[in-house]
């Protein structure tokens, strides 16, 4: 019998120490908080800042909807990159690509700048019309008697048209709930 007690407590104990092993230690959550604030700084140092080659660029912001762009026109052979990636790769519609080359149609200055573009916020479509925006302003700075022509076809001029807001008692903005005669 107390053999019997004895293998059992062993038993018990042996259960305690492997419950234990089981269970992880509390040391994996400060590895996650520091790998959280190792991106973050990563993530800061690989934000869009002007290098010393677009340091002689000329600068202009372009905006529509919730797009935000910084263009950089330097002179050069035409070449348009939008956040790091040739504007075919970036904008692939074929409609896209046209908004943004509209600047270099309308004043005939096609193939004569290079021009580096890094857009934030809203979709492609308002990217779009924000990076055209700023290779406007940009023209402008760059040669002031394009002015007239930008101006005339609507270039200068900052889209401001925007969402509207989610309204209280409808589905969304203006849509409003079935009405029911009975």
């Amino acid at each position: 019998m107390a053999e019997t007690k004895k293998t059992a407590a062993t038993k018990t104990a042996a259960k305690k120490e492997t419950a234990k092993k089981a269970t992880p230690a509390k040391k994996a959550a400060a590895p996650k908080a520091a790998v959280k604030t190792a991106t973050k700084t990563t993530a800061a140092k690989a934000a869009p800042v002007a290098s010393a080659k677009l340091s002689g660029a000329i600068y202009a912001t372009g905006k529509r909807k919730d797009s935000i762009a910084r263009v950089y026109l330097m002179p050069g052979k035409g070449n348009i990159t939008v956040n790091g990636v040739a504007m075919k790769e970036y904008f692939k519609r074929p409609v896209l690509q046209m908004i943004l080359v509209q600047p270099f149609d309308v004043t005939k200055r096609d193939g004569a700048y290079d021009v580096v573009a890094k857009v934030i916020g809203g979709g492609l479509s308002g990217q779009a019309g924000a990076v055209k925006h700023g290779i406007s302003k940009a023209l402008e700075k760059a040669e002031p008697d394009l002015r007239k022509a930008l101006k005339v076809a609507g270039f200068l001029t900052r889209d401001s048209r925007v969402v509207e807001r989610k309204h209280y008692g409808f589905h969304k903005a203006r849509r409003s709930t079935q009405f029911s005669k009975r």
